[in-house]
């Protein structure tokens, strides 16, 4: 691991930073993370645009913040590159009985028999269960994706994709009923309830409802500016365009672009 591997150079890299650069010794884990997680979306991005070139140098970036996190580690003594990387094997020889457990060869994995390994498994706090470990942090979209796969992980799950669909539909019949009561707090907990239900939806289609949305909200904000160049074209003033004015550039522009 530490040798000439790609990983030993990156943590020979931080070693040497750590030793020579006061801002780079001063580091923490702490200190650390928010950089950790704007190199980890920014790699996301380059991964949805597909952009190979781009992908290289955030993987780069991420590279080098594990590296720091495992050095910072090391100077602690809290662990090591090799402890970490022994305790990927373990995890995933223990997650793909199928292919590493005496007896195993020729059985097929699935993502079912993963989550009930995983549920066996001590989560973060000690915890056990089929939801417990997933990172608060998570954005609520992917959340409420990652509860759902998990519970069907273990057969907690629609047969087809009937039961969700009436199950967006009667979250929307829930949620008219409370705006015609105007009952606030009940309005917002059934709208939770419909995004919910509408994630399910989409998991149980097969469609990454993150991905979904981002293409949903690209979707919109090139229809909504080319709304605003056709309006400007006009001589309409956007903000003191009616309503009705607006909706018809809208449908003129859907009609002359409509994959947009």
């Amino acid at each position: 691991m530490q040798g000439d591997s790609a990983l030993g150079r990156a943590l020979a890299l931080v070693r040497e930073l750590r030793q020579r650069c006061p801002w780079d010794r001063a580091q923490t884990p702490q200190t650390l993370r928010p950089y950790l997680v704007e190199e980890a979306l920014e790699l996301d991005q380059a991964i949805q645009t597909d952009d190979p070139e781009a992908m290289r140098d955030e993987m780069g970036d991420l590279l080098l913040h594990l590296a720091f996190q495992i050095v910072i580690a090391e100077e602690r003594s809290q662990f090591n590159a090799e402890v970490v990387t022994r305790t990927l094997e373990e995890k995933m020889w223990r997650r793909h009985p199928h292919l590493f457990a005496e007896g195993g060869r020729g059985s097929s994995g699935d993502h079912a028999g993963w989550e009930l390994v995983k549920r066996r498994e001590p989560r973060a706090g000690g915890k056990r269960g089929t939801l417990a470990g997933l990172p608060p942090t998570l954005p609520a979209l992917l959340m409420a994706y990652r509860l759902q796969e998990r519970a069907a992980g273990i057969g907690f799950d629609w047969p087809d994709v009937k039961g969700p669909l009436a199950k967006v539909k009667e979250e929307i019949g829930e949620l008219e009923k409370e705006l015609g009561a105007g009952r606030r707090e009940q309005i917002d907990e059934e709208i939770g309830d419909l995004l919910f239900a509408t994630v399910n939806l989409a998991r149980k289609l097969g469609a990454e409802p993150a991905q979904a949305l981002e293409r949903a909200n690209a979707k919109f904000t090139k229809r909504f500016e080319k709304v605003e160049k056709l309006a400007e074209e006009r001589g309409l003033e956007m903000g003191r365009a009616s309503l009705e004015e607006l909706d018809k550039l809208w449908d003129e522009v859907k009609k002359t672009n409509p994959r947009l």
